[in-house]
């Protein structure tokens, strides 16, 4: 249990560290900038090492901790929770970022900068996950450090199967984010935290269960088993043909590109009772006899 605790203080570790980057960018930054840039690096750079790190636990700590996986999905919860109330408002994943552009709610220039600053977050992540298990402070590191060249793919399932994967997984993922989105921070973190443990624990036997395309590059793409191509279908395509189908359900329409609604029917906000408007004809009728009486009786010439 002593490396599971070196593992455990490393993540709050991140945590913390990455909770005074946001504080000290907040101060020196102007908003714009923080919210394109230093909130989403640090985000991702949080996101990164803590996925990393509780990946290895997975796959080594079975037969090399004599733990089970309940341990580490226990973990991953609450990193979420910490993830959610920590993170400020940042996505640290770029399928969020591109349904924010695609509902108005981000410019074109904003969004190339969060998608940088994830992809600079995510590879300093893995550069300092790489560099803390160089050390080798716990026999789970050493074995990771033995294994680390022999990578082999996440892709456990055949290459369809797997895109439908996690392209369900971001399509979930992006439904509850979206009929949570305009709810408390008390209600949306523990609900968004327990779905992605669920989808996690459902879909990682198959493909890993990433559905973040920027966490999914820096953690499986250099191993061998599949070819760039083949990653790119499926870490990179699948979640965003999610994303976007999500979009399509919960709106009905995908406000960037079209604003003609193709699943639900415009109604009118407000609804006259039917029995309110059946008595204002009732009453207008005998109006309209007397105006087509007098107008009658009026001389022609």
């Amino acid at each position: 249990m002593a490396g599971l605790n070196v593992s455990i203080a490393f993540l709050f570790l991140v945590v913390g560290v990455c909770q005074a980057l946001r504080q000290l960018s907040k101060r020196l930054l102007s908003p714009g900038t923080y919210g394109c840039l230093a909130r989403e690096l640090a985000g991702s750079l949080e996101l990164c090492t803590s996925c990393l790190e509780l990946r290895m636990l997975v796959e080594i700590g079975p037969w090399g901790g004599g733990f089970g996986p309940d341990v580490a999905l226990t973990l991953l919860f609450l990193l979420f929770v910490v993830h959610g109330a920590s993170f400020d408002g940042a996505s640290a994943n770029p399928t969020v970022s591109l349904q924010e552009f695609l509902l108005f709610e981000s410019n074109l220039a904003a969004t190339a900068a969060k998608l940088l600053a994830q992809g600079a977050g995510t590879g300093m992540g893995w550069a300092v996950t790489k560099l803390y298990w160089s050390w080798e402070l716990t026999h789970f590191h050493l074995i990771q450090n033995l294994i680390a060249s022999e990578c082999s793919s996440s892709i456990h399932t055949s290459l369809h199967h797997a895109a439908f994967v996690e392209g369900t997984c971001s399509f979930l993922f992006h439904l509850v984010l979206l009929k949570l989105r305009r709810s408390h921070q008390m209600y949306w973190v523990p609900v968004l935290a327990a779905t992605v443990t669920f989808l996690t624990y459902t879909a990682r036997p198959f493909t890993g269960a990433f559905f973040n395309p920027a966490l999914a590059t820096v953690a499986t793409f250099h191993c061998s088993g599949n070819s760039f191509w083949d990653y790119v279908q499926v870490y990179w395509l699948g979640p965003l043909a999610g994303m976007l189908a999500a979009l399509l359900l919960y709106q009905g329409n995908i406000p960037r590109l079209f604003k003609k609604n193709l699943l639900y029917s415009q109604k009118s906000k407000y609804k006259i009772p039917k029995a309110r408007v059946a008595a204002h004809m009732e009453h207008d009728e005998p109006r309209r006899k007397r105006k087509g009486e007098k107008s009658s009786s009026e001389p022609h010439a």
